[in-house]
């Protein structure tokens, strides 16, 4: 098999006035920076595709923020977006809450703070790390079938449009480094790619970030989903 690449990609920022974790809530859609963003993303790809890249499979989190992030890309590569549940945010105790200090001491929130390494306020690190990995091993072959033979200058390419946390436990676990981590170190800015680099055999040779909306950036909301 040729070597091939799964880029994941965060979505676009989100139109999230009162400041809430969203996480998995329903009808939280990108803001009009975040479709924005979604437009440079895709025309990003078109570029990539247009100097000889092939790209061949999109799949995004079931989340309206990630299928919306998805769309654009989906028109400038003629792709249909496939929906992926294993990409989904992770799961989270304060969903639905502004987060701030105070509300982090209310004794009732406690016993969800005990463990930080887990964390004991989510779903585990290690659970999303498998799930990503599982899913970009997948959309790896599914690029290389789609590609029929045709397999560009760097192999097939495949797209994942999915959210920070689980793109980061992701990385992280794909470098071999500790999953927990300071949430406010995450290098997964909104629509960055994080890139997985895989040989001919299936191993991984490197993971590459990039950021082709950093202009957008200054200014975006950054209160994350988990």
């Amino acid at each position: 098999m040729p070597q091939a690449t799964v880029h994941l990609l965060r979505h676009g920022e989100v139109h999230n006035p009162d400041g809430v974790l969203y996480g998995r809530l329903p009808e939280f859609h990108l803001s009009e920076l975040g479709q924005e963003m979604a437009r440079t993303l895709a025309e990003h790809f078109r570029q990539r595709a247009a100097y000889g890249a092939r790209i061949t499979y999109l799949a995004a989190s079931p989340l309206e923020r990630a299928q919306e992030t998805a769309r654009p890309t989906s028109e400038a590569l003629h792709l249909p977006v496939h929906t992926d549940q294993r990409i989904i945010e992770a799961e989270n105790y304060f969903e639905g809450m502004r987060v701030t200090q105070a509300e982090l001491r209310r004794p009732r929130h406690w016993p969800h703070l005990v463990n930080p390494l887990r964390p004991s306020w989510g779903e585990p690190y290690k659970r999303q790390a498998a799930r990503m990995a599982e899913a970009a091993r997948d959309a790896r072959l599914r690029a290389i079938e789609l590609a029929d033979g045709d397999f560009g200058a760097g192999g097939p390419e495949a797209i994942l449009v999915s959210h920070q946390l689980p793109i980061w436990a992701a990385r992280l676990s794909a470098e071999g480094r500790p999953l927990w981590h300071d949430p406010r170190k995450r290098e997964c800015t909104l629509t960055s790619v994080t890139s997985l680099v895989f040989a001919d055999d299936g191993s991984l040779l490197r993971v590459e970030y990039n950021e082709p909306a950093a202009s957008l950036l200054p200014g975006a909301a950054s209160t994350p989903g988990a």
